[in-house]
């Protein structure tokens, strides 16, 4: 069982070396809605995230919604715990598995393997997990001999599909998403699309950043539409859909 459950939750970075008391600040916040303001410190403070309060349960395949700068990427970068709440309280209980960069991580100078072994760790998949199933993530790879030279050597296409093969190995509870996942071999393609099915049938909740209309319709459930920072709208995919794209 997993769950997320957000209570009054903020996130705010602070920016050093800014006078909180300058006309430019004072411009800046007029100019983007109040999301720059001063800490009790007297230092800019940049607020990403605003008073979002939601839960997620088991079944739910929720997408975000809103334009660059919205919060989108803030937000999942809180739900893995990249980030920390500024305010409120976030209360997540599940593994939680990130598909936000899947080249995170990988050496160029390090080989195939290596960089399994590497990106692998970086997942929090375990030493001996990895090692059971370095074979089957090399033969899923299609690299052939090539996965014991340095990723520098490879094309485009095969650096993609090293990072897809062992990106997509965990099976967490918790799935975040920027964006889905496309590998653009051709070939390598369609394996690839059966593979993030199972992924997101086999995880208890999804967490999808997208702008693709489609795509959010076929997989989400449920739409959060964010808008500086704050909750616009939350709600099921066709009510939130027909307001976001306006059809």
């Amino acid at each position: 069982m997993a769950s997320v459950d957000f209570e009054h939750v903020s996130v705010e970075f602070p920016i050093y070396n800014a006078s909180a008391r300058s006309l430019k600040k004072r411009l800046f916040q007029v100019a983007t809605g109040g999301q720059l303001n001063a800490d009790q410190n007297g230092r800019v403070v940049v607020r990403a995230l605003e008073d979002l309060t939601f839960s997620l349960r088991d079944g739910d395949r929720v997408g975000l919604l809103g334009h660059n700068g919205a919060g989108k990427s803030t937000l999942l970068r809180l739900l893995s715990g990249v980030y920390e709440p500024s305010a409120g309280r976030a209360n997540i209980r599940g593994e939680i598995g990130s598909l936000i960069d899947i080249s995170f991580g990988i050496d160029p100078e390090a080989t195939g393997r290596e960089n399994i072994h590497l990106r692998g760790a970086l997942l929090g998949v375990p030493k001996d997990e990895i090692k059971e199933r370095m074979e089957e993530i090399i033969e899923y790879s299609e690299l052939g001999d090539f996965v014991d030279m340095p990723v520098r050597t490879y094309s485009a296409g095969m650096h993609l599909r090293l990072a897809f093969s062992v990106s997509t190995v965990i099976r967490p509870q918790i799935l975040l998403m920027d964006e889905w996942l496309s590998v653009g071999d051709e070939g390598f393609r369609h394996k690839a699309e059966q593979r993030m099915n199972e992924l997101v049938e086999s995880t208890n909740i999804l967490v999808l950043a997208s702008h693709s209309k489609e795509l959010v319709r076929h997989v989400c459930n449920r739409l959060i539409w964010l808008e500086h920072g704050r909750v616009k709208m939350d709600g099921s995919t066709d009510e939130v859909g027909a307001a976001y794209f306006k059809d």
